[in-house]
């Protein structure tokens, strides 16, 4: 069966599933006898076991059996939830999330069959329940043959009628064999297997009989095996392989099938069976095939051609789709529909004749219509766009379990906001910024149980993820309340590397020495462990967060602990910017960024250490010449007053001179990709109302 089509939605349940699993593990561990957790883990597992069986991962369906088999036993009270289980279920969750990595990448769920943690699971609540251990079930990847089931084709029954087509088969050198397919206990969707095995069968020869008859086995009126009689020029070894090759078939015998022993004759059974329609493009009008009924149209391969078909794909398009609410695209539909109506009104203004045609009035009227349905139809796709970034957080409680143990120390993740929305293009990239400073945190952040309880603190340590919205920006601060940062082991080891000069660092503020842990390979870490290292990597957190059109600052306390502050912006599709000239070029300048727009005295502006500040209202901000940084022609030479534009990046200001003001304006962010190379200066484009092109400068690489 072709379930490819399906595959996405597998994808995106499964992870939603996998969640589960963890979130309800974590609360086990510290609940053991919450049933309603256990209920929650069960559904999780059966729900799982269900799926990845429809799709045919017949490893991932076994794993997830034996999870759901444990649970059964837990809440029918025949055992307990004990440390070790909720420590191998974790690892059973690690080996789901590599299989679905595995789909991720391939579409398929690959080879490893995790019989350790199976066995072990199995062991625990073997020995839990006081049954005897039986031996573990065959590996998908075994070739060990099982002990041969029941050969039940021998039963079948042959009329008088049916053997006259037997007697022609053998006169043309055809083997006759019967055929009993066992399917596996979990089996899920028992009629679409049996169709594929009819399907991989009618490839190589024909059905001539079966028992239950076709009707039945549609109406699935029949348990999990089911016996076949069966033409072919084939070899036997060739028939049983191709049905092995069926999912969910647990077993396959086969032999030779002797009429002169099942003949109907010899029966108290004088009833013929139903004639079994072949065909119409056989040329053997005597040999009957049974036609596929309409719960099997679906089945189009088995399932070899589809393992095959779906290495040959790409990966699957996955990670890109939004859930929305239905009420929110009712209210886009509306908003379209009134778009429509706005359009028409300035068609018929157009077309109108006489004096009505050149009524301004009416004009403006429609204009101010449709910028205001305009305006409500970006909120209300801002709103589709938006995710909770508790879709990105609700992994780190686990991660944080893990590297206690790891670690050896004793800490807590405390989180809040997890209901703050971000735009889908953040979320997807946020992920791992976040995961690499909780890691600091825990590393390096927090000190040893025995250092902590030396100074008086508790002995389990703290780590807090904040997310709120803070105006048109999300904020997201980590931070501990571990031991802070050593700004003097930060600033010696700056001198040491000859990144400063002790005269250049004895000048440098706190914060500016502090930030200096966002450099490429600055790092005060003693000795770097494979879990983080303070400072390694932060480079690339503050490259991925500015990328995003945000910032990133630290703020410490020795003693007392830190705390790193991520700002984001709602959404990176459509901003308000303010549009200013430079020169003969316009730019824009996001609105999120600016605090204030200065006119500065050209005497007013000072020299410190080479470079021109000025003072505004007792803060010393220094200015950006942006003509001679973007290489443009002034178009203000000789004027006595500038115009300078204060930006802010976290607690720093600078002033950005500019020539003119053109004023607000909402703007359609474009990406301007590799055409230009200086791209940590520019942040996109956007097409002007005149079709002109202005450019959007990226104010936290300027400051």
């Amino acid at each position: 069966m072709d379930v490819s089509q399906y595959l996405e939605i597998f994808i995106d349940e499964t992870k939603e599933h996998l969640q589960t699993l963890s979130d309800q593990l974590m609360i086990l561990e510290q609940e053991p006898e919450n049933m309603d957790t256990i209920n929650e883990i069960f559904r999780a597992a059966h729900s799982l076991k269900g799926m990845a069986g429809t799709m045919g991962y017949k490893r991932m369906q076994r794993l997830t059996h034996d999870m759901e088999n444990v649970f059964q036993e837990i809440r029918s009270g025949n055992m307990t939830v004990k440390p070790e289980l909720v420590d191998v279920l974790f690892r059973g969750l690690d080996a789901l999330e590599g299989y679905l990595a595995n789909i991720l990448e391939s579409s398929d769920e690959g080879t490893e069959d995790n019989e350790e943690i199976i066995n072990t699971l199995n062991g625990i609540a073997d020995a839990a329940t006081g049954k005897v251990k039986e031996e573990p079930e065959k590996s998908v990847s075994e070739d060990v043959p099982k002990e041969s089931g029941a050969a039940k084709y021998e039963n079948i029954q042959i009329s008088d009628y049916e053997k006259n087509t037997f007697d022609k088969a053998k006169a043309q050198n055809e083997n006759i064999f019967g055929i009993t397919v066992y399917l596996h206990e979990t089996c899920i969707l028992k009629v679409a297997r049996a169709f594929l095995v009819f399907k991989a069968l009618e490839e190589l020869g024909e059905v001539i009989k079966s028992v239950p008859d076709i009707q039945d086995i549609e109406d699935e009126k029949f348990d999990l095996d089911f016996s076949l009689v069966y033409f072919t020029k084939e070899s036997m070894e060739k028939v049983k392989a191709a049905v092995e090759n069926v999912s969910e078939v647990d077993e396959v015998v086969i032999g030779p099938f002797d009429t002169s022993d099942n003949s109907e004759s010899k029966t108290e059974s004088t009833s013929e069976p139903e004639p079994i329609k072949k065909e119409a493009e056989s040329e053997k009008a005597v040999k009957q095939t049974p036609a596929k009924p309409a719960a099997a149209q679906a089945v189009a391969k088995p399932a070899q051609a589809k393992q095959q078909a779906a290495k040959k794909q790409a990966k699957p398009a996955v990670g890109r789709t939004v859930r929305v609410d239905i009420e929110k695209l009712d209210v886009l539909m509306n908003l379209v529909s009134e778009l429509i109506i706005a359009k028409n009104g300035l068609v018929s203004i157009n077309s109108a004749e006489g004096e009505s045609k050149n009524d301004a009035a009416a004009f403006n009227e429609q204009i101010e219509y449709l910028e205001s349905v305009t305006t409500n139809l970006h909120e209300s796709v801002m709103k589709v766009r938006m995710v909770p970034i508790e879709s990105v957080v609700s992994r780190f409680p686990r991660m944080i379990r893990d590297l206690s143990k790891k670690l050896g120390k004793k800490m807590e993740l405390h989180m809040t906001g997890e209901e703050t929305e971000l735009d889908r293009t953040v979320i997807d990239e946020i992920g791992d910024p976040l995961q690499h400073l909780l890691r600091n945190s825990a590393d390096h952040g927090l000190e040893s149980n025995e250092e902590r309880i030396a100074l008086g603190k508790e002995e389990v340590g703290n780590i807090y993820l904040d997310a709120y919205q803070d105006g048109n920006n999300v904020n997201i601060e980590v931070r501990d309340d571990g031991a802070g940062i050593n700004i003097e082991k930060v600033r010696n080891k700056a001198i040491e590397k000859g990144t400063l000069t002790a005269e250049q660092a004895d000048h440098m503020s706190d914060k500016e020495i502090i930030d200096l842990l966002f450099r490429p390979s600055f790092s005060t870490a003693e000795q770097v462990t494979d879990v983080s290292g303070r400072g390694v990597g932060l480079d690339v957190v503050k490259t991925k967060i500015e990328g995003l059109g945000g910032n990133i600052e630290c703020k410490t306390v020795i003693g007392e602990g830190s705390s790193f502050i991520i700002r984001l912006p709602l959404t990176l599709a459509i901003i308000q910017a303010l549009m200013v000239e430079l020169g003969p070029e316009k730019y824009a300048i996001p609105l999120g960024s600016i605090e204030t727009i200065e006119d500065v005295l050209v005497t007013d502006i000072k020299s410190v250490q080479t470079k021109e500040v000025i003072n505004l209202r007792g803060t010393v901000i220094p200015l950006i010449r942006l003509d001679q940084i973007l290489d443009i022609k002034a178009g203000n030479d000789d004027v006595d007053i500038l115009t300078v534009v204060i930006v802010k990046k976290g607690d720093r200001l600078a002033g950005l001179v500019v020539d003119n003001l053109i004023g607000q304006q909402e703007i359609v962010i474009k990406s301007i990709g590799s055409y230009i190379n200086c791209s940590k200066m520019i942040g996109g484009a956007t097409i002007l109302g005149d079709g002109e092109i202005a450019l959007i400068l990226e104010v936290n690489a300027l400051v």
